[in-house]
């Protein structure tokens, strides 16, 4: 960044680039890097310090081009959880394929916490009240399709006739371990120097052969 000199020697403080000017963004990229903007503040001050109109000021755009591609902060939130749960699938289904038939449930609640741990403003929010999944098509059917992942394991690890329920409380075990885990509430005595991930890893692969056992 250049810099120029006061007289007498003394550097005077660097120019600050300028903001990229809204002409510069294609059709497209401007939603785009909304959405990137958005992410970084949701993770850096949480779903309250989420502005449309401090993220049109960082973009170098005017206040309401934003609002041409979502409407309200509400809107702008509900595209971050929809996105949220879309790389949730991803992760899930992409580690139930790879583990062997007898791991992929188990597989696919380590991938869930492991989100969970390295996205946690976007894991909490996907969750939180602040939202209405019913209103909002794009969220509701990117939730919906999250949980058919792992309704999916559930069904093949315990029965058709059982998935139903074996959702419910393998999504309860991986949610509320992840929770725990985020929130620090894991005391060293049951952590005994094990990572976070490592402790998820431990507790469903224990659940995981006591239910085999029990089946």
């Amino acid at each position: 960044m250049p810099t120029s000199t006061r007289r007498g020697g003394a550097p005077s403080p660097p120019v600050p680039a300028a903001a990229k000017p809204a002409a510069a963004y294609h059709h497209g990229d401007l939603r785009a890097a909304i959405l990137e903007a958005a992410k970084a503040a949701l993770d850096a001050r949480g779903p309250a310090g989420l502005s449309l109109r401090e993220i049109a000021r960082r973009l170098g755009v005017s206040h309401n081009a934003p609002s041409r591609h979502f409407a309200s902060r509400e809107a702008l939130l509900a595209a971050l959880a929809a996105d949220g749960f879309r790389e949730l699938a991803r992760r899930t289904r992409a580690a139930a394929a790879a583990a062997t038939p007898d791991e992929r449930l188990r597989a696919t609640g380590v991938a869930y916490i492991a989100f969970a741990l390295d996205q946690p403003a976007t894991f909490r929010l996907m969750f939180s009240g602040l939202l209405g999944k019913d209103a909002t098509p794009d969220l509701l059917a990117a939730a919906m399709a999250s949980l058919g992942g792992l309704r999916a394991e559930a069904g093949r690890a315990h029965g058709a006739e059982r998935a139903v329920e074996a959702t419910i409380g393998a999504w309860a075990c991986a949610h509320g371990l992840a929770t725990l885990l985020l929130d620090g509430q894991i005391p060293e005595a049951m952590a005994r120097g094990r990572t976070r991930l490592e402790i998820a890893a431990d507790v469903l692969g224990g659940m995981a052969r006591r239910a085999g056992g029990a089946g």
